[in-house]
């Protein structure tokens, strides 16, 4: 007989619109090994049928609660799911992902036997259909962990900044609950929001100070259901709403770590607006370049990027070489986007350009005949 009293983990489940996936999502947490957890189902809303789905879970396993609520995204629905949850660890499951039975079992005893803040796993990377490239495979692992970070067993992770750099995932994890309220650790609650894992997983990892990782894989990460935002001018700034979050947090609930953390922070923010950039439609790339520039200029000039990363003193100091997070090459991307942002424009839409007329106008139009000096050394060093 369940009880209250049993629940070891509450498994956070976000639900909005997704009946076709959700039965072999919340199957998949019935076929658990372990079995001393509770659902929360969290519908945001849904007008399909996938609250008649989460009914018959209700009806058919005590281990299973919802939360009904109007249509208020992703944050606020995790947010709810955080204050209901009763167990001594949390996790979270996609309602369109899925995870091996063996999933919670590994992760509790991983974390009570190392007395964890959290513990992270790796993932599959999942399509419905068969992927060709892939010889026809639907599952492809991702070693978002990389096997330096498993083997420093447990740490915390802000003085060892590698996985602060890896695919934010807040899912394929167990977090301890207390360790999470203790810390205020919670989503940003902005509707119709995107990429809200980005600050929660800063937060855990800049505040845990027993955090450990495996090489193991349980869950699913379904690849081909996703709401594209790459055409949407609405997301174009969600993430930028996530690292503005960030700072918050280092400024006001955690100063004592601002000083340390800081240029992780402005690292981590620029790979996370090369990558937004790059994927934006190109109507959308010169507004979100006008936010990258100010941002990035600002982290320069309140020496969040130290002046040794830009002036080459790091990669000379022994004592400093550690603290180098930007590559040679990220150095000429920040510098170039922050003062130069035509430059910047010019080199990443002429880098997988076959148009070799169309390259020299892209310079040209950048910055005359400097900019079309930069093409001739970028071609002698092999970057385009």
């Amino acid at each position: 007989m369940f009880s209250n009293s049993n629940v070891v983990v509450s498994v956070l489940v976000p639900i909005y619109n997704v009946e076709r996936y959700l039965d072999q999502c919340l199957s998949s947490l019935v076929a658990q090994s372990f079995k001393n957890f509770e659902v929360i189902c969290i519908n945001d809303g849904s007008k399909d049928g996938s609250r008649d789905i989460i009914q018959r879970y209700l009806d058919s396993d005590e281990r299973f609660r919802v939360i009904d609520k109007a249509n208020s995204g992703y944050g606020d629905s995790m947010n709810q799911g955080l204050d209901a949850a009763r167990g001594k660890y949390i996790s979270i499951l996609e309602s369109d992902d899925f995870l091996d039975p063996g999933a919670l079992e590994y992760m509790v005893e991983s974390a009570e036997a190392n007395g964890l803040d959290f513990f992270k796993c790796n993932f599959w990377l999942y399509w419905t259909d068969p992927q060709a490239e892939y010889s026809y495979r639907n599952n492809i692992y991702f070693s978002a962990i990389k096997p330096e970070m498993i083997s420093l067993g447990v740490h915390a992770p802000r003085v060892c900044p590698e996985i602060f750099w890896a695919k934010p995932s807040i899912w394929s994890a167990i977090y301890r609950r207390d360790f999470l309220e203790g810390n205020d650790i919670r989503f940003l609650p902005t509707p119709g929001a995107s990429y809200q894992d980005s600050s929660f997983t800063f937060k855990v990892l800049a505040c845990s100070e027993r955090a450990m990782y495996t090489g193991k894989a349980f869950l699913h990460y379904r690849q081909d259901n996703e709401s594209s935002s790459v055409n949407s001018k609405g997301k174009v700034f969600c993430t930028c709403d996530e690292h503005a979050e960030i700072q918050r947090f280092l400024q006001e609930d955690r100063p004592d770590l601002a000083a340390s953390l800081n240029p992780i922070r402005a690292h981590v923010k620029f790979l996370n607006y090369m990558w937004n950039y790059d994927r934006l439609s190109d109507n959308l790339k010169g507004e979100f370049l006008g936010r990258f520039t100010r941002e990035m200029r600002d982290e320069i000039e309140t020496g969040c990027i130290p002046e040794g990363v830009l002036n080459g003193k790091y990669l000379k100091d022994p004592d400093l070489a550690p603290f180098q997070y930007f590559s040679k090459e990220q150095v000429r991307e920040v510098l170039e986007v922050a003062y130069n942002p035509k430059l910047f424009s010019a080199r990443r839409a002429s880098l997988n350009s076959p148009d070799k007329v169309q390259t020299l106008k892209n310079y040209w139009n950048a910055g005359g005949v400097s900019s079309v000096v930069e093409l001739v050394k970028s071609k002698a060093k092999g970057e385009l």
